[in-house]
């Protein structure tokens, strides 16, 4: 999504529906909103399509988020996170993550994380996130290739 560019919001795009992975009963989460802070995210703990080196996550207000079918597949991947992530317990795809109550300093309690490269519509990413986690991974010449590309595409890098 990030390499081969990414389009721009579709024009009056409201949400929609993320659908897990599954072939059978797959978990099905509404989305009722256009995204904010939509990120390539490199963090160790956001779930990436395979092959992929980054996620592109977003944030919505949780009351925009509803779990739709198969709720009973959903579990959080590590209670202790500060971003309670969703995951679909048959193929693993992370569906919507709760950022805990207790820790409003790093994120609004109020928002939901989950991730836009299910679907096509929502705003492109505006930033990149946790740029250098990909060192851990492998490659201090990969992290400096990527800071290069997200400039050329605009996309400011970040990292904590």
């Amino acid at each position: 999504m990030i390499d081969n560019g990414f389009k721009k919001a579709t024009p009056g795009f409201q949400g929609g529906t993320l659908t897990c992975k599954c072939a059978q009963n797959p978990v099905k989460v509404a989305v009722k909103a256009q995204t904010a802070h939509n990120h390539a995210c490199g963090c160790s703990k956001c779930w990436k399509p395979k092959g992929a080196v980054f996620s592109v996550i977003a944030v919505v207000g949780k009351d925009k988020v509803s779990v739709l079918q198969n709720g009973d597949k959903l579990a959080v991947v590590d209670p202790k996170a500060t971003i309670q992530r969703h995951a679909c317990k048959g193929c693993g795809v992370h569906m919507f993550g709760r950022i805990r109550e207790h820790r409003p300093s790093v994120l609004r309690p109020g928002l939901r994380a989950y991730g836009t490269v299910l679907r096509e519509g929502w705003c492109e990413p505006q930033f990149a996130a946790f740029v250098s986690s990909i060192m851990s991974r492998g490659s201090t010449r990969r992290r400096w290739a990527k800071y290069a590309s997200f400039k050329e595409l605009g996309l400011e890098s970040y990292d904590c």
